[in-house]
């Protein structure tokens, strides 16, 4: 067995965008929870992806971990290694980005990386090597706010110089246009220089497909998602991928429920969304705090709810709410306490039969599919850019959407229980 495409992504949304992307294109797509042993099967899979929880562990954490991945997919026979982060390049001034991908590089004994976050589906691009969302540079945009990860500045290439013990260089989006032959070209240039890492414009899909092509050669290549939609074709040009079509609708048993423990903007509208026609709860982190009975409560309402309903359960406040929450509990506790909150809603809700899952923010779905013991997960279809519908693999069967805070439409939720039922239907 021979796997085509490794990675490893820094949180859990991350992993299900990746695997999307992939699945899209046409590679039979395994995302496996941590680094796994023995119990997992890779079968047939042309791509596997590595889920950690990463993205705001500390340092020395996230590269031990990343390293320990990377030696797991080496053993699988892996021809090339992506590092997926986020597409709004979610990290603090010391990390975990640089840092994962010097040691990455190192492990590899390779000499350059491209650094490509850009997603234009979802609306991120990078030109000059600043990074936007939609028509705001990053800094500009609700990523200013982050509980976790504020980003305080756009550009790429500082962003990485202080984090990397490495340089950085970029290759601008007038190069990107010309082609692949010029992006090769730039990269023998960013090499000459003695720089590590190429920061890669790209604004529209077609630079993201010429990037893919240009990269095809590079042992490790690090970015969001979209940057991944190129690298198909270079295996296929090699006669090492048939025309597959993996994405199927995961199976549909038991009720429905919504988890959101992202405080992005998107996430929040989408709650705003369904509020009027779906039975919610609000969790209040003071309350949560106070009352060691509140998860079972919520738990017995939400079985009493009418069943051919969603039930909406959340977390996710506005800036200056979550700004006083940390100002009485500090930054870090109140977002642990949420999490296992959440995760223990799942695992009791799922024991009683809820059995269609999404879960809104990163940290959030890596809590509950840690906390329900799922070790793997088959890769269908898409409800929107970057948000599969998946299966769990192991004794029990669950279908989970893990979304990233800051995906989707406003009738994200609604839409992703439709296509579901939809798909059932027509079978």
């Amino acid at each position: 067995m021979t796997v085509l495409l490794g990675a490893i992504a820094d949180d859990f949304t991350g992993a299900t965008d990746l695997a999307s992307t992939l699945v899209n294109q046409g590679l039979r797509t395994l995302l496996v929870i941590a680094v796994p042993g023995d119990e997992v099967v890779v079968d047939d899979s042309d791509a596997v992806i590595v889920a950690l929880k990463s993205r705001t562990a500390p340092v020395s954490n996230a590269v031990e971990d990343s390293i320990a991945a990377l030696r797991w997919l080496q053993a699988l026979g892996t021809q090339q290694f992506f590092f997926k982060y986020c597409s709004t390049f979610d990290s603090t001034a010391n990390g975990n980005i640089g840092p994962v991908a010097d040691a990455l590089l190192a492990e590899l004994d390779t000499d350059l990386a491209v650094v490509c976050p850009a997603f234009p589906a979802n609306q991120r691009s990078v030109y000059q090597g600043n990074l936007y969302v939609a028509d705001k540079l990053l800094s500009e945009s609700s990523m200013l706010d982050h509980p976790l990860t504020p980003m305080r500045d756009s550009n790429l290439l500082r962003l990485m110089d202080a984090q990397s013990r490495q340089r950085s260089a970029l290759v601008d989006w007038q190069t990107v246009r010309r082609g692949p032959a010029a992006i090769e070209a730039a990269f023998a240039r960013v090499r000459g220089d003695g720089c590590h890492y190429a920061v890669v414009d790209a604004i529209e899909d077609a630079d993201l497909d010429a990037i893919g092509v240009a990269v095809a050669n590079h042992l490790l290549v690090t970015g969001g998602s979209g940057v991944a939609r190129g690298l198909p074709k270079n295996y296929r040009n090699r006669g090492l991928l048939d025309s597959n079509d993996g994405a199927r609708m995961p199976g549909a048993s038991g009720r429905s429920l919504v988890l959101a423990g992202s405080c992005s903007a998107a996430t929040r509208a989408q709650i705003e969304f369904v509020k009027p026609h779906w039975p919610h709860r609000k969790i209040d982190f003071d309350a949560l705090a106070n009352d060691g009975g509140l998860v079972n409560r919520l738990c017995d309402w939400a079985q009493q709810q009418n069943a051919l309903l969603p039930v909406l359960i959340y977390s996710s406040a506005d800036p200056d709410e979550v700004q006083a929450v940390q100002q009485r509990h500090g930054v870090e506790n109140p977002g642990a306490q949420i999490e296992q909150a959440l995760a223990e809603i799942a695992c009791k809700l799922c024991v009683a039969g809820f059995g269609r899952l999404v879960i809104a923010g990163g940290e959030t779905s890596g809590a509950v599919v840690s906390a329900l013991g799922i070790k793997a997960l088959r890769i269908g279809a898409e409800i929107a850019p970057g948000v599969p519908w998946t299966q769990s693999v192991g004794d029990v069967s669950l279908a989970l959407a893990l979304k990233s805070g800051n995906f989707g439409g406003e009738d994200f939720f609604q839409r992703a229980f439709t296509l579901l039922q939809e798909s059932h239907s027509h079978e």
